[in-house]
Formats: C-alpha cells, sequence, structure tokens
C-alpha cells in the first residue's frame, strides 16, 4: 500500500470514495507479492499495480463497480489455465486480491495508518476479508505503538487478531489468518489479511561524493531511507543530496557505532562505503564487518585499492570471516562507468543479495524467475 497511499489519502481527505484492490494471497509464480495495491479515483484515474500488469484491467473492473456498489470483493485470478489467460495471467500463478471502497466512512482509520508509515513508524492493519455475515467483510483495526484503533466486529475477534497481528509485525510479516466467525482460533469462516508496514529499511552512503548522489537515488528508488555521511561539511549538504533522507556531517565510523549502539540499524541495513580513503574507510568498515546484523555491506574502489584496504583491514584485526562480509569492488560487472550507470551496478547488487539472485542474464538460466527473500523481510 505504500507506493499508493499519497493518492489514496488524498481522496480519502476530500471526502470522496476510492475503490482499492490489494494483494491477499499467493501462488505458485504471482507477478506481485501480497500487499501490492492498486487504486482507482472517483474520477477513473488508476494508480499503482497488483500484477505488473497481468490482470490490471480485471481489477480495475472490480474497484469500479465497487465504487457504485461500496460492497467489498475477494477475487481469485488464475485459478485454472484458461482462466489465467482470460485475464492475462499467463505466468502460472494465483492471485487471491480484495478489493474494497475506501473512504471516511468506510475505514476511519486510514489518517493513523498514514501517518505512522509516514513517519516510519511500525504499523500493521487487519481487515477482514471474508466471514459469514458480510456486513463484517472490510472492518479494519489498524495497530500501532499508541494501540489499536477500529473493530473487526467484536471484541473476541479484536482481541484475537490484536494479538496475532502483534506477532507478525514484530517480524515484518503480512499473513491470512483464519478464525471462526467470532475470533475462535480454532475455527474456520472468518479471514483476516493482516499487512504489516514496517519502517523502511535504511541505506548508509559513506562518502559525500558524486557517486553517492546517484547511488541515493538508486537507493530511494529501491525503496530505502537513504543516509548520506561525511566529515566534510563542505561536501555532505542537503543541496547536494537532495535523494536523500539524512545528511550527516560526522566521521563515519562514529556515526555508524552511534547508530548501532542506539538500535537503530537491523539486519536489512545495506552500507554502501564510497570514500575509498583510508583514514575515512578502514575505521569504518572495521565497525561494519565485525557486526553480522546488516544485509550489505560494500566498498567503492579499483582492486589495487581494494587489496590494500584488505592488508590495513588485516591489520586492524579483522578475521577473514568478517572480511568475507564485504563485497569489494562494489556492484555486479555492467560495464558502468558514469555515476548513474555505477549506482545501478551498486543497487543491482543490493537487489540479488537480497533475493538470492546470481547476477547472470535470465536468458543463461533456467528454473524459477522470482526468488525468496535471502536476507529476511524486508517488506
Amino acid at each position: 500500500m505504500r507506493d499508493v497511499l499519497d493518492q489514496l489519502v488524498a481522496i480519502w481527505r476530500s471526502g470522496e470514495t476510492a475503490g482499492l484492490g490489494t494483494v491477499v494471497r499467493t501462488f505458485r509464480s504471482a507477478p506481485r507479492p501480497a500487499g501490492a495495491s492498486m487504486v482507482v479515483a472517483p474520477d477513473g484515474s488508476v494508480s499503482g499495480s497488483v500484477s505488473g500488469g497481468c490482470v490490471e484491467g480485471s481489477v480495475y473492473d472490480a474497484a469500479s463497480t465497487t465504487l457504485l456498489t461500496t460492497v467489498p470483493v475477494l477475487e481469485r485470478y488464475g485459478v485454472t489455465d484458461d482462466d489465467a489467460f482470460a485475464v492475462g495471467l499467463t505466468c502460472g500463478g494465483i492471485l487471491d486480491v480484495f478489493v474494497e471502497p475506501i473512504s471516511r466512512t468506510t475505514f476511519p482509520e486510514l489518517e493513523m495508518l498514514a501517518e505512522s508509515i509516514a513517519s516510519d513508524t511500525p504499523v500493521s492493519v487487519a481487515t477482514v476479508i471474508s466471514h459469514p455475515d458480510r456486513s463484517r467483510v472490510g472492518l479494519h483495526i489498524v495497530l500501532g505503538h499508541s494501540g489499536a484503533s477500529g473493530s473487526l466486529g467484536s471484541p473476541r475477534s479484536d482481541a484475537a487478531v490484536v494479538d496475532d497481528a502483534r506477532g507478525l509485525l514484530a517480524t515484518g510479516q503480512s499473513a491470512v489468518l483464519t478464525y471462526g466467525p467470532d475470533g475462535e482460533r480454532l475455527g474456520e469462516g472468518m479471514e483476516v489479511f493482516v499487512a504489516s508496514h514496517a519502517p523502511r529499511p535504511r541505506m548508509l552512503v559513506f562518502g559525500a561524493i558524486d557517486f553517492a548522489s546517484a547511488v541515493a537515488e538508486q537507493g530511494v528508488f529501491l525503496g530505502y531511507r537513504v543516509t548520506v555521511c561525511d566529515a566534510r561539511a563542505v561536501f555532505a549538504t542537503a543541496a547536494r543530496f537532495p535523494a536523500a533522507a539524512d545528511v550527516v556531517v560526522d566521521w563515519p565510523h562514529r556515526y555508524l557505532a552511534a547508530e548501532l549502539e542506539a538500535g537503530a540499524l537491523d539486519s536489512r541495513t545495506v552500507i554502501c562505503v564510497l570514500t575509498h580513503d583510508p583514514k575515512f574507510d578502514v575505521p569504518l568498515l572495521a565497525v561494519a564487518l565485525r557486526h553480522e546484523r546488516f544485509a550489505f555491506v560494500g566498498a567503492m574502489g579499483s582492486r589495487r585499492t581494494h587489496d590494500e584496504r584488505t592488508d590495513r583491514l588485516k591489520e586492524a584485526g579483522l578475521t577473514d570471516d568478517e572480511l568475507a562480509r564485504l563485497s569489494s569492488p562494489i556492484g555486479l560487472d555492467l560495464g558502468a562507468r558514469t555515476p548513474q550507470e555505477t549506482a545501478v551496478s551498486i543497487a543491482a547488487q543490493i537487489v540479488a543479495r537480497r533475493w538470492g539472485g546470481s547476477g547472470e542474464p535470465l536468458t543463461d538460466r533456467a528454473g524459477r524467475i522470482h526468488h525468496d527473500s535471502a536476507m529476511g523481510n524486508t517488506s
């Protein structure tokens, strides 16, 4: 939902109704993950995607109908080969899409959800997507740091779902949960989609150079909250790095150590060291590589720079296992030359690390195109 939230909230605040289609469950080679959303505005315009193009037309029609009827529906696409080709889901996957009307009346808790997501505060939203009592389909609870807001139709249902949603939120997972009609844990009849919105993962870019600006832009494009850090105040300015959420003037190793001490980094954090200056990158990498929690640590430089850097890190006491965590020279072999091309090669390596990709051309490989996460949930 994050990528369509601005459009959805704008319609909500105007007092109008939007049609929202959300992928709640996927099977086999589905093109988009659970949580992917499409918004249809009252004027018929569209934001977002639920399938990368495969079933957009069908979901658009369903959302447009929901705008008129205000009745939420749970649709399945790709159940059979005939159905798959009829809606364009030729990848062989199956999507369950929940289509609902969103307005101040149907979802009064949307403001709380939007504020939490905007402030990078962990929050989840639980939505009834199936229930014997049709009046309860589409009810929501938003669960954030300040507690829960909304109701799924009964105190027992609310208590059961809030407990389970807290567990999913703690691990950043989204899932469809099944209960009895009144929240009975071993029952059937009520299905609830819990969408967890963890804070954006962080990308720390060290070295306020022209390459850093391009890397910051790629990081934001991939969904990271980007911080650029450099000890030189004349270079580390917000004007030079407009894509970054934060531009910090500090010694890189000192800033990284402070963020670790504050618990501000997690297993999704990626670190790009672009300084290629021993007085900055050696103490910085000594801090970074001694911690196993980071998803990616890469450093820019030539192969000669890498060899010299490795020798200095060994002199600083780093072990072979710790040095093995370093991706250097950073990036995939794309033949990149410009800062923008280099940033693409770095972003490609980060994506490959996230999903366990090989970095090889797909034409040279067989088997599944999509990978399961190789470094934990990043939603």
